[in-house]
C-alpha cells in the first residue's frame, strides 16, 4: 500500500471504492512509471473502469469468444509513455536526400541481398502468387523492420487501451483492439504475448491489426495467421496486401529526373498527374539529361520543395535573360516522376518520401 503515497487522497479513495486487483497491478504500474502523471490528479478511474466495461461489451456483440474477452481485460496497464509519444511526435527535419541516404544505405541493401539468398524459394512463391516481385517485398521488409531486427516493445493490448483512454483517436485505436482481439480469437493466439509498436504496428511489416485481420495470409499452411514470428506468413500477407492494392509488376514505380529552374512549384508534390510526353513538353528530362519516352502513362512529380525554397532564399540565380556573370545560373533540380505504383504504396504507408525510398531499395535489391 505505500505505493499509493504518490496518489493523492481522492485517487486513494477511488481504489478503495472500487477495489479491482487491476488497479494495483495494472493502472498503478502505469502510473508509478510517470508520477508526474499522477500528481496532476488527471486520472480517472470510473471513465477507465468505464472504457473497459464498453470494450467487453463491443467485443461480446461482435461474437470474440469470451476466453479471448477475458486475457485481453485481465490486467490491462496504463503506459503514460505512450501517451507522452502521441503527444509529442517530432517533426520530420530530414532532407529528401539525407532521408534516402538513412534509408537506402549501403548496410541495409547488403542485409537485403543476405535475406534473398536466404528466402530465395519463399519470394519466389509469394511472386508467382500474388505478382509482387521480391525485391520489393525485400524492400518493404528493410524499411519497417530491418529484415525483422526491429524488436516491439510493448504489449498490445495495453499499448490500445492507453490510447483509448486517453480519447484523442479513441474510435480508430477501438477498431485496432476489436481487430486484434479477432485475430487472436481465429488464429489461436495468445493474446497479451503479441507485441508491438506504441502505435499499434506488429511484426516483419508493421501491420496494424484491421489491415492484418482483412488481409493476413497463412503462408506456411500451420492453420494461423502469425506475421510476428512466422517469415513466410509475414511474406504471404504483405505481398497479398500490394496484390490487392493493384500491384502491377509490369510499371516502374518512379522515374529520377531533372526539371528547369523556373519550374512550377506546386507542382512538385505528387498530386497533379500528366503523360509522361507532357511532362517532357515542359522541359522534364531523364536525369542524365536524354528526352523522357514519349508515352501516355500517367504520372506526378514529386521533389523537395523545402529545400528547394531554402535554396532559392539564400542562393540567388540569374534567369536566362540575364547577363550578369557575377550571378551563378540557376541549377537544375532533381525530381522523380511518379507512376501509379508509387501511389500504391502510399496507400501502405502516405509518404511520398517513403515511396521513394522504397522505389530506391526495391531497385538496389534486384
Amino acid at each position: 500500500m505505500r505505493a499509493l503515497n504518490i496518489l493523492s487522497k481522492k485517487q486513494q479513495q477511488a481504489i478503495m471504492k472500487y477495489k479491482l486487483p487491476r488497479f494495483f497491478g495494472t493502472l498503478l504500474m502505469g502510473l508509478l512509471l510517470f508520477p508526474a502523471f499522477a500528481d496532476r490528479g488527471a486520472f480517472d478511474f470510473e471513465r477507465w473502469d468505464n472504457m473497459l466495461n464498453d470494450i467487453r461489451t463491443q467485443a461480446t456483440a461482435q461474437k470474440i469468444s469470451k476466453s479471448v474477452i477475458d486475457e485481453t481485460l485481465k490486467n490491462p496497464v496504463f503506459i503514460p509513455d505512450i501517451v507522452k509519444s502521441d503527444k509529442n511526435q517530432s517533426e520530420f527535419t530530414l532532407t529528401l536526400e539525407q532521408y534516402l541516404d538513412r534509408t537506402v544505405s549501403s548496410d541495409r541493401i547488403k542485409q537485403g541481398h543476405n535475406k534473398h539468398k536466404e528466402y530465395p524459394t519463399l519470394l519466389h512463391r509469394t511472386e508467382q502468387k500474388y505478382g509482387v516481385p521480391g525485391n520489393v517485398i525485400l524492400a518493404f521488409w528493410g524499411m519497417e523492420s530491418n529484415y525483422g531486427k526491429v524488436k516491439s516493445k510493448y504489449k498490445l493490448t495495453n499499448a490500445f487501451v492507453t490510447l483509448i483512454y486517453e480519447g484523442r483517436r479513441a474510435e480508430f485505436f477501438s477498431r485496432q483492439l476489436l481487430a486484434l482481439m479477432k485475430i487472436a480469437d481465429k488464429n489461436k493466439l495468445a493474446i497479451n504475448n503479441i507485441h508491438g509498436s506504441w502505435a499499434g504496428a506488429m511484426g516483419h511489416f508493421q501491420f496494424i491489426p484491421t489491415t492484418l485481420l482483412q488481409y493476413g495470409v497463412d503462408g506456411n499452411n500451420d492453420g494461423s495467421v502469425d506475421i510476428i514470428n512466422s517469415v513466410g506468413d509475414a511474406m504471404h500477407s504483405a505481398a497479398n496486401y500490394l496484390h490487392k492494392l493493384g500491384w502491377n509488376a509490369n510499371e516502374k514505380i518512379i522515374r529520377k529526373v531533372v526539371i528547369p529552374a523556373d519550374f512550377d512549384r506546386t507542382m512538385l508534390n505528387g498530386d497533379i498527374k500528366k503523360t509522361v510526353s507532357e511532362w517532357k513538353n515542359m522541359g522534364v528530362t531523364n536525369y542524365d539529361g536524354s528526352d523522357l519516352p514519349d508515352t501516355e502513362m500517367i504520372a506526378g512529380i514529386v521533389a523537395d520543395t523545402k529545400e528547394i525554397a531554402k535554396r532559392d532564399l539564400y542562393q540567388p540565380h540569374r534567369t536566362t535573360e540575364e547577363s550578369d556573370t557575377d550571378i551563378a545560373p540557376a541549377p537544375v533540380i532533381t525530381a522523380y516522376l511518379t507512376y501509379p505504383n508509387f501511389y500504391r504504396i502510399k496507400k501502405w504507408n502516405n509518404s511520398s518520401w517513403y515511396a521513394i525510398a522504397i522505389a530506391e531499395l526495391a531497385e538496389k535489391l534486384k
